[in-house]
């Protein structure tokens, strides 16, 4: 993934106090995050002086402590600093969580300090190291969930903003991305207001599910007053079965075989990531990607009485293997010219729908980023089991709408249930460590008068 040449340059100085205002700004208040702030900015010092010294201390890279971590099966830090943000192009990691949020921010200063906060807090968990003491009589400084040292175990912090930040609470209406707008409902959905949208999304994703957590309660505990949790949902990426490098869903199939190459730059600049200077895009958007979130239930004790043929023909591949129904290569590329009336993979099958593979239709692929759930059962007593589908992409409509629209009234469609998710737009990334995420967003167009008041 590229990344900013600076990204992990030597911590200067000055970087221990938040950028400032943008220019023409009146004077920030900080009410609700004065001390919250404070902790985060402390938090991103001691990532430095003390947290990142976790690793500097030792030889590099086969240190004591990395090799202790390999052990345990922690995985290696990400590098948080980049012209994107770090989590959109890897593959799924092992356990992930969506939190949607509503800004409670008063007035821009704060929704300022609720981004730097998140920055602040997001760039000493993905590096790890030693939470900062506290004083006598104090809270402890970090939930100890992880024990007395962090560690980053993949942790990537993924952000995104939703149509309902542009609002006249904080005079961005002007800013608001050309293509950003409320999920919208298609045929067979069921969608639940209370689990969908959001002012705010984070995408938390790690090796182990108490990296997780924690990196979740850190991030709520440091912003608390600047923003409420809306709706939420865990997910897990399955291993792969019997082996290979795809995961299974609930319903058996390999999941994200066709996919863009995430190392072909160009494919990533003409299908995920807004370029400089879009035709209707406000100039802040460039680096970010639209982020749909789609959540996904399966009628899983439906599905599991369908004829296996059955299964794959609504499917288009075989279950156990992964391959088209024409081929005996998971990687091979169906020819739907040789097979115009749908005899060996039928016309509706959901992988010819969903990819057509003509000429008009290849540039509405998307970068699928999906993760499997389990809540349960529900109030019957059904297992209450799907999918996190998550997608990133240049344009909303363009891309996940179009092939949206071509799934309407597949077979599938009797055993999955679309219930909650939305629209957003995963930010540019923090290029270093005097940069934070939104920074572009919020200076632009200057202070509105009226927005923010002096502490």
């Amino acid at each position: 993934m590229p990344t900013d040449p600076s990204a992990e340059s030597p911590l200067p100085e000055s970087a221990g106090a938040p950028p400032p205002p943008p220019p023409g700004g009146a004077p920030r208040r900080r009410a609700f995050l004065r001390g919250a702030l404070s902790a985060g900015v402390t938090g991103m010092v001691a990532g430095a002086a003390g947290g990142y010294a976790y690793r500097a201390t030792r030889p590099a890279p086969a240190s004591q402590a990395a090799l202790e971590n390999a052990e345990a099966g922690l995985l290696p830090p990400v590098p948080f600093h980049g012209k994107y943000q770090a989590g959109i192009l890897p593959a799924p990691q092992r356990q992930t969580a969506v939190i949607s949020f509503d800004a409670t921010a008063d007035g821009r200063g704060e929704l300022v300090d609720l981004f730097q906060t998140i920055t602040a807090r997001a760039r000493f968990l993905t590096a790890g190291g030693t939470p900062p003491p506290v004083g006598i009589g104090g809270p402890p400084s970090d939930s100890g969930v992880l024990g007395p040292t962090v560690v980053p175990d993949g942790l990537t912090v993924t952000v995104g903003v939703g149509s309902t930040l542009f609002d006249d609470r904080y005079g961005l209406a002007a800013q608001l991305p050309a293509k950003l707008t409320p999920m919208l409902p298609f045929p067979n959905d069921n969608l639940d207001p209370a689990q969908c949208g959001g002012d705010l999304v984070i995408q938390l994703s790690a090796g182990h599910a108490d990296t997780v957590m924690h990196a979740l309660r850190d991030i709520a505990k440091h912003t608390r007053g600047g923003m409420q949790a809306s709706w939420r949902i865990d997910g897990f990426s399955s291993p792969p079965r019997p082996s290979g490098t795809v995961p299974r869903n609930m319903l058996g199939f390999m999941d994200g075989i066709s996919n863009p190459d995430t190392n072909e730059a160009a494919q990533m600049d003409s299908l995920v990531w807004i370029e400089p200077n879009t035709a209707g895009e406000p100039a802040w958007t460039a680096g970010g990607s639209y982020f749909v979130v789609r959540l996904i239930r399966m009628f899983v004790e439906f599905w599991d009485r369908v004829d296996i043929t059955e299964q794959e023909n609504m499917i288009g591949r075989r279950r156990a293997t992964g391959c088209p129904l024409d081929a005996n290569s998971i990687d091979a590329t169906p020819d739907y010219a040789l097979d115009p009336t749908g005899d060996v993979i039928p016309l509706t099958a959901h992988m010819r729908l969903a990819n057509p593979r003509t000429p008009q239709t290849a540039d509405s692929r998307i970068l699928r980023r999906a993760y499997n759930y389990d809540r349960g059962i529900d109030q019957v007593g059904d297992l209450d089991i799907g999918l996190v589908f998550t997608c990133f992409q240049q344009d909303v409509k363009r891309q996940f709408e179009a092939v949206q629209k071509r799934l309407i009234g597949e077979p599938l469609v009797d055993y999955i249930s679309p219930f909650g998710g939305g629209y957003f737009l995963a930010l540019p990334g923090a290029l270093d460590r005097t940069d934070y995420l939104g920074r572009a967003l919020l200076a632009s167009g200057g202070w509105p008068k009226g927005l923010v008041t002096a502490a």
